[in-house]
């Protein structure tokens, strides 16, 4: 074996932050100082590279000469603290109406899975999307106008439609924002979503074409509603985990807002 120095491309005042939410949460637990193998940097430092370069736990187990059981229990209590730093739906809109924001974007993403064996009630395979052909979890995501993500829902099985799960866990408490002032920008996937949910026309059957003024309204919707895609991008591009998630499909919700934690931090607005 070798040894090589690296740098973790993560802004120190992030991972400080991080180590503070770690030092709270042992002191929550009366983890008494010095009982644990690593320290609080280290423990935020691991479960960083795992996010940021999708690090084989094993490896980082070796590089902080603990076992991997060990490694995995720091992993996913790490997730579990910054899961916990994530805004929920309601403060997500208080927000966006605190900016004065002129409309959200909604678009559903797919985070790759394996490890999954469950059977929906029809007996078709639950986390197998059709759309795009491969497992993984059908994750919401709501962004400002700008693109970027405020907010991330629980993830479901991927064999679940974009407008069921928004019915869920999404619209219910948007209706009442989005009927007013607050417009809320989705793709076809959304359509019958609801008021105040605008979506591009379909296109009529039968040979019809679309009116040029609905034409023009699906080309503005479409270009405008596009930025959306870069929230999804933010967050499983700079956090490789996201990509292929190898854990159980359960931690995908704590990885997810995990990420968009990280994400707001290093924008500032923690």
């Amino acid at each position: 074996m070798i040894t090589y120095r690296a740098i973790l491309d993560v802004p120190r005042p992030t991972v400080e932050a991080f180590t503070g939410w770690l030092w709270e949460r042992r002191v929550l637990l009366g983890t008494r100082p010095g009982r644990r193998a690593l320290g609080c940097w280290g423990q935020a430092v691991l479960v960083l590279r795992w996010l940021r370069q999708a690090a084989d736990v094993t490896g980082l187990a070796r590089d902080n000469g603990v076992s991997p059981a060990t490694a995995y229990r720091y992993l996913h209590e790490g997730l579990d603290v910054l899961a916990a730093q994530a805004p929920d739906l309601h403060d997500a809109i208080a927000g966006a109406r605190a900016q004065e924001l002129t409309h959200l974007l909604l678009d559903g993403t797919l985070i790759g899975t394996d490890r999954c064996t469950a059977r929906s009630a029809s007996g078709h395979d639950a986390w197998y999307s059709g759309k795009h052909k491969r497992h993984g979890a059908n994750v919401q995501v709501l962004a400002d106008p700008a693109g970027f993500p405020l907010w991330v829902s629980d993830a479901r099985p991927g064999s679940i439609h974009d407008i069921t799960c928004a019915r869920e866990l999404v619209l219910p408490a948007l209706y009442r924002h989005a009927a007013r002032d607050l417009p809320v920008l989705a793709d076809k996937g959304y359509t019958g979503a609801g008021i105040g949910i605008h979506v591009p026309a379909r296109n009529p059957g039968g040979g019809q074409v679309l009116d040029p003024g609905t034409r023009t309204r699906n080309a503005l919707l479409i270009g405008v509603r596009a930025l959306g895609e870069r929230a999804n991008a933010l967050l499983k591009t700079r956090w490789k985990a996201l990509r292929h998630v190898t854990l159980d499909p359960s931690a995908i919700t704590r990885i997810t807002k995990a990420a968009l934690v990280l994400t707001t931090m290093e924008r500032g607005r923690y």
